[in-house]
């Protein structure tokens, strides 16, 4: 499944095969800075395991998480392509791993492969419509249809078993002050939106991120 849930892989496997043959293999530690907002594109990354999030500082000091990636999807392409700085700081949620490809070898890539040139173009577009799809939806829905939509869309794209909590649930590595960022919503009204949540046995609350017990029931509150 491609991430986004449209059910088509963002990339073939001929093309993963190019670019991991054009690359090298990495890993990063939980916390790890994978990019830097500001920093020189000399590098795109394929994510082939864990979990990243996308971040941009603004003058205030108020971060804005911008999207989470997981595996099977391209990191700091739009930089490499136009030559500009990054546009924003990729950092690892949990231990992941991928293949760094320097990026004058990415772009002779581009230039052979009209398949992954191709490729690239719709995971760009795709994360083009996503986030028109979020601008739209901070204006026209809740607070708490928002919080259920995010979480239930994190869950099905990133989500890990968690057991330990209840049979089914599912882990979704994102805390309070993140949930806030990618929802347009105030951390105060974030925590209203879980404690609610909780009482009707949805989610569960841990340090540094949120178990989704009931995932029918936060569709509903989605779809509100």
């Amino acid at each position: 499944m491609r991430p986004g849930g449209t059910g088509v892989a963002l990339f073939s496997p001929g093309e993963i095969k190019l670019l991991r043959e054009a690359g090298h293999p990495r890993g990063w530690v939980r916390g790890e800075v994978l990019m830097r907002e500001g920093e020189e594109a000399d590098s795109v990354v394929l994510l082939t395991a864990g979990l990243v999030k996308a971040t941009v500082d603004s003058a205030n000091g108020y971060t804005s998480l911008l999207a989470l990636r997981g595996p099977g999807e391209l990191l700091g392409e739009l930089a490499c392509v136009d030559g500009g700085p990054r546009g924003a700081t990729v950092t690892a949620m949990r231990r992941s791993e991928g293949v760094v490809v320097a990026a004058d070898a990415f772009l002779r890539l581009l230039e052979r492969d009209p398949g992954l040139c191709l490729s690239v173009l719709r995971s760009v577009v795709g994360r083009l419509r996503d986030s028109d799809g979020l601008r739209a939806e901070q204006g026209a829905r809740t607070t708490r249809a928002r919080v259920a939509g995010l979480l239930v869309k994190l869950a099905v794209q990133y989500g890990s078993a968690a057991p330990e909590t209840l049979p089914g649930a599912v882990s979704v590595q994102v805390n309070q002050r993140e949930l806030a960022a990618a929802t347009g919503a105030s951390r105060e009204s974030v925590v209203r939106c879980l404690r609610a949540m909780q009482q009707e046995g949805l989610v569960a609350t841990r340090r540094g991120r949120t178990v989704v017990l009931d995932l029918a029931g936060l569709r509903r509150w989605a779809e509100e």
